[in-house]
């Protein structure tokens, strides 16, 4: 059985930081927009289709529900639903090769038929504008803007391909305010609680 371990997060709670912190302590590769970008250009398709992955302009509320919308590669236009089918073929294949952390890009839902264990990192607003203010050198309101920009991107995105609800508990097997522990405390609470449900080997 192979550890796969998937994470969701809000923007500016440090999800993709705990899920390198578990990749880290386990041993195991983290793979965000880069490396399955990679991947997928070792699988033989073009870099540009994942460039920007779930935060592509392209997926705004509005553009979701217009019909016949495409996406520009260097290779010529690819279809929004052709390029998430590709995207799926490539987070599989990374699954089925062995240990992974993957971060965002539905895979949850994607890989819902094997036993993963599905997270989602969170943190109070005020936390997460703190930390980009911190880490981005953003002013608040533009600390809060971006940040409510990208959970609007990354909730759409999640909700049109799954047809689920992002960050709502339910989907997932574990739910963790990132501002309680730190980010390494909360890998380390990530890591118990995957061994204690048998999910993490």
């Amino acid at each position: 059985m192979h550890t796969i371990i998937n994470v969701g997060r809000s923007f500016g709670s440090g999800g993709g930081f705990v899920a390198k912190a578990i990749g880290k302590k386990l041993g195991i590769p983290v793979y965000d927009n880069e490396l399955i970008s990679k991947t997928a250009e070792e699988s033989g398709y073009s870099k540009s289709l994942f460039a920007k992955g779930e935060e592509r302009s392209l997926f705004s509320v509005s553009s979701f529900f217009a019909s016949g919308r495409l996406s520009y590669s260097d290779s010529g236009y690819v279809n929004d639903n052709v390029m998430f089918k590709i995207q799926s073929e490539v987070i599989r294949s990374i699954a089925e090769k062995g240990d992974a952390i993957i971060i965002g890009r539905c895979s949850d839902y994607i890989l819902r038929d094997l036993n993963c264990l599905d997270v989602f990192v969170c943190a109070p607003m005020e936390y997460r504008i703190k930390r980009l203010m911190e880490n981005e050198g953003l002013s608040a309101d533009d600390a809060e803007a971006l940040m409510r920009r990208k959970d609007r991107t990354r909730e759409t995105y999640y909700n049109y391909y799954t047809f689920g609800a992002w960050g709502v508990a339910a989907n997932y097997d574990l739910c963790i305010d990132s501002s309680i522990l730190g980010i390494e405390g909360t890998a380390d609470y990530i890591i118990d609680f995957g061994r204690r449900a048998g999910k993490i080997r």
